[in-house]
């Protein structure tokens, strides 16, 4: 017998907040739970080895953010294929679109571990890495491209399992590997003195072990597709429309890991005190923008399944709905933030300036967190639709000619006798500027933007 929670959800019935809360939550949980992956890292390496091998783990997750664009353009472009196939109840297009998502992930697996043990390295100089830390850098994103086939399976397939209503599935089984890479972060850690390294190699065990999950559940879902060997076989017209709608999306995340990047080199110029709080920013707002992506991405499912079904006027209605809880647990989140932000930083670290100087940045980044909740929501809505080249655009212009030039500009603006290389918040009071514009394009383009004409199954 099924236990209910774990059955897909069917969008395109009942209250849409209902169902979108109900998909929201559990995935919410999964992204806390995912999170906690870097944030241990964080915290063992903080507490076990020293403010450096923190700031060597912070400075690595850009760099390794930036190659993961080859699974976040198949992920995005799974999800939107089957809930929209999902929703029109076509079983051998979804039987074949899931297939080919298995191909593509050992494609981009192989291709992910050979570009990013070659390039890690001469990135990591390139980037103004302090030789402090820079061989510990390189050891952790090494072994990370080395095990990438793990993640790039969990991360994939969790996006299959989004698209066919499915959220408790993944977070179970990011819990069970949580649990598996806290236990032996600590052993490789504390107990065994393996320092970056131990934190990277328990990382890539327990998403190993994420992705087997993952794998076990899609064979057990043969009420609603065909699992089998034949749908493995490469065809052009899924693979290629995985790719279609994956690649803007991948070019995406691309553009925003290398704004990072660009940025983290910017910030590297400042020292390692600046690196080590940067960081320890970074864990406690990976944290605080989950509720906004989840909302975010349960959109995105609900608009594909409604889209697939052909029912727009409910993709409306849904969209206003859900853009409403994401705003108020924003408001909640920088609530949170405000108050209770000092004794959050100092989960990672003990040193004082370390965590004044964090709380510092939390408080200038504080109200982008809602300018977050409306891009998200809106840009989720014209993914699931199909249409993934309006959000690639306006996070191009919100990262590459906003948030990346501005932090230079304002950074040289600011230099003085007091900032002699320049005031290091301006930094974030750039990004803050840039998600602010983003917003406002996110709405206009929600408004009249071309996503409502969009549709895989009617194109087909």
């Amino acid at each position: 017998m099924k236990m209910k929670a774990f059955e897909a959800i069917d969008m395109t019935v009942g209250e849409p907040w209902k169902q979108i809360l109900k998909f929201t939550v559990p995935m919410l949980m999964g992204n806390v739970v995912q999170q906690l992956y870097s944030t241990v890292d964080s915290i063992v390496v903080g507490r076990y080895v020293g403010d450096n091998a923190l700031a060597a783990v912070g400075s690595a997750a850009p760099i390794f953010n930036l190659l993961l664009v080859l699974f976040i353009g198949i992920s995005m472009g799974a999800t939107i294929m089957v809930a929209q196939y999902l929703g029109a109840r076509d079983r051998k297009s979804l039987s074949w679109t899931i297939g080919n998502c298995f191909t593509l992930i050992l494609i981009a697996s192989i291709a992910m571990t050979v570009i990013g043990v070659v390039v890690t390295r001469p990135m990591l100089v390139l980037l103004r890495t302090p030789e402090s830390i820079l061989d510990w850098c390189a050891d952790y994103l090494i072994i990370l491209f080395i095990g990438s086939i793990g993640l790039g399976f969990y991360n994939i397939l969790s996006g299959v399992l989004r698209g066919m209503g499915d959220a408790v599935s993944a977070l179970v089984y990011l819990i069970v590997a949580s649990i598996i890479n806290i236990l032996l972060d600590i052993l490789f850690v504390a107990a065994f003195g393996m320092g970056v390294a131990g934190v990277a190699l328990a990382t890539i065990i327990a998403q190993g072990i994420s992705a087997i999950l993952c794998i076990n559940r899609l064979r057990k879902m043969s009420d609603v597709f065909d699992f089998g060997m034949k749908y493995f076989k490469w065809d052009s017209q899924y693979a290629g429309q995985i790719i279609r709608l994956g690649l803007p999306s991948g070019i995406t995340q691309a553009i925003f890991s290398m704004s990072i990047v660009l940025v983290q080199s910017l910030t590297n110029s400042f020292g390692e005190q600046l690196i080590a709080a940067n960081v320890i920013v970074q864990r406690v707002d990976g944290f605080a923008v989950l509720p906004v992506f989840s909302f975010g991405a349960a959109l995105t499912t609900y608009a594909g399944q409604n889209i697939g079904a052909g029912d727009r006027e409910r993709v409306e209605k849904g969209s206003r709905q859900g853009l409403f809880m994401s705003l108020l647990f924003s408001v909640v989140i920088v609530a949170v933030i405000l108050l209770f932000g000092k004794g959050l930083m100092s989960i990672f670290t003990t040193t004082k300036e370390l965590v004044d100087l964090g709380m510092h940045i939390m408080r200038i980044l504080a109200a982008g967190y809602i300018l977050m909740a409306i891009i998200q929501a809106l840009t989720g809505v014209m993914r699931g639709a199909g249409d993934t080249v309006t959000p690639m655009w306006i996070s191009i212009i919100e990262t590459f000619f906003l948030r990346m030039p501005l932090a230079y500009i304002m950074v040289y603006l600011s230099r003085s006798e007091e900032y002699p290389i320049g005031n290091q918040d301006m930094i974030y009071w750039s990004l803050l500027i840039a998600w602010g514009i983003g917003a406002l394009m996110s709405i206009l383009l929600y408004k009249f933007g071309s996503w409502r004409k969009k549709g895989i199954v009617t194109e087909a």
